[in-house]
């Protein structure tokens, strides 16, 4: 049954439409606090940038975007994958197809050289760019991929991480969340991070650790507030 569900496109907009509309049903009724306050102040400043956060957190990252501030997101080209495609569509956020990789071969499979381009291009544009951090099937350890964006673009790395109180975890690879409206949230943004250009190798490996420290601890303190154990 999921198999043919899968391939029918029409099912795939409905269910992709259905899922743009539930998380604007939770994001309207979630009381979030936004860390630090004047965030959007900061991006404003920088666009564009590169915004980074864990697979199975972003559901809601659509929402920490002003309306003004333009975005395309990576999203793999896995035919699962099409319904978070149009869903972001559906919110208005420009899709990327494409995924990061573990292997020299998965790399060029995947589309991750044409996403990598495309990407580049983008951020050319003035448009801001939305990715994971850690590739797929390695949850939450930063891989190379958002570093290496930041390296030949010259634009900031943003860490962010969004939660809400009522949710569910999902016994997912990537233990995503499923976000369930009223009640309380948080999104909480992280210090940029910037690449050089000619960073070698063992830079490039600290900007990775760096992406991976400051992810851990926006994802900490975005529980912590939604939690209403954190002070504010």
């Amino acid at each position: 049954m999921w198999r043919r569900l899968r391939t029918n496109h029409a099912f795939k907009v409905a269910a992709g439409t259905t899922f743009a509309s539930y998380f604007k049903l939770v994001a309207r009724t979630t009381r979030f606090v936004i860390e630090p306050p004047d965030i959007f102040e900061t991006i404003d400043e920088r666009m564009p940038v590169i915004i980074t956060f864990w697979h199975g957190q972003h559901f809601l990252t659509p929402f920490a975007m002003k309306p003004h501030h333009k975005a395309k997101v990576l999203i793999s080209r896995h035919a699962d994958a099409e319904i978070n495609a149009i869903a972001a569509e559906k919110l208005g956020v420009g899709t990327i197809r494409g995924s990061g990789a573990t292997s020299r071969n998965d790399f060029h499979r995947k589309g991750a050289v044409s996403a990598t381009y495309e990407m580049l291009d983008t951020l050319e544009q003035g448009i801001n760019v939305a990715m994971t951090a850690d590739v797929p099937k390695i949850a939450r350890r930063a891989g190379l991929g958002v570093v290496t964006i930041a390296r030949y673009s010259g634009r900031p790395i943003i860490p962010l991480a969004m939660a809400t109180r009522n949710r569910i975890t999902l016994k997912s690879w990537d233990r995503a969340s499923l976000n369930l409206p009223f009640g309380r949230g948080a999104a909480v943004v992280g210090e940029p991070i910037f690449v050089p250009r000619d960073a070698d190798e063992a830079t490039m490996k600290a900007a990775r650790d760096l992406v991976q420290a400051r992810l851990e601890a926006v994802t900490a303190r975005a529980e912590a507030l939604a939690a209403g154990t954190g002070a504010v």
